[in-house]
């Protein structure tokens, strides 16, 4: 194993850090309706737990309604039954053919939690960014100590660390952004 090849592994590490953050604090609901407020939902499909989007079409008809209209009319109430179970703090209003989802506007209390959430998802991530970099710390210590010199070991991890600020950086921005989204009434 060369430093580069530790460095674009931390690098890919990282990233993936990242890009699970995004995918996190895409669930939080910022006071828009958005479908990824549904993603992880499971129903029970043919005896076998599927996601909602696979058996349904989810869109977003307005900034406060999520629409579900199930490609199977008797997959309405196992659905409904699902989103209920998710805990997600919404009721589901059944008209037969479609399930909508009304977003309440939020509370100046609930916004606090959201953005506390959000910090935390951001906090999380971060202490990932950290593990990856001591992870990659180690394996240039054991280079070192098969003959890697020490100026090329310190380089590497003045590199090492330059790229874990960067993302650490990055995850900061991506909940300030956050923060800001919840708090716009």
């Amino acid at each position: 194993m060369t430093v580069d090849t530790i460095i674009s592994d931390l690098s890919g590490a990282m990233q993936k850090a990242i890009a699970h953050l995004e995918s996190e604090l895409s669930k939080i609901r910022a006071g828009k309706a958005s479908a990824a407020i549904l993603d992880g939902i499971h129903v029970e499909y043919y005896g076998s737990p599927t996601q909602l989007s696979q058996v349904a079409n989810v869109t977003t008809p307005d900034a406060r309604t999520i629409s579900i209209q199930p490609w199977e009319r008797n997959m309405l109430g196992p659905i409904e039954k699902a989103i209920i179970a998710s805990n997600i703090g919404l009721n589901p209003q059944n008209d037969g053919n479609y399930i909508r989802l009304f977003l309440p506007p939020l509370t100046e209390e609930r916004r606090k939690e959201l953005v506390k959430r959000s910090f935390s998802e951001g906090e999380q991530a971060k202490i990932a960014v950290r593990n990856i970099r001591r992870d990659s710390m180690e394996l240039i210590k054991k280079l070192q100590k098969d003959g890697l010199s020490e100026d090329a070991a310190k380089d590497s991890e003045t590199r090492i660390q330059g790229i874990t600020d960067k993302f650490i950086a990055q995850v900061d921005q991506h909940c300030k952004d956050k923060e800001k989204d919840i708090m716009t009434v």
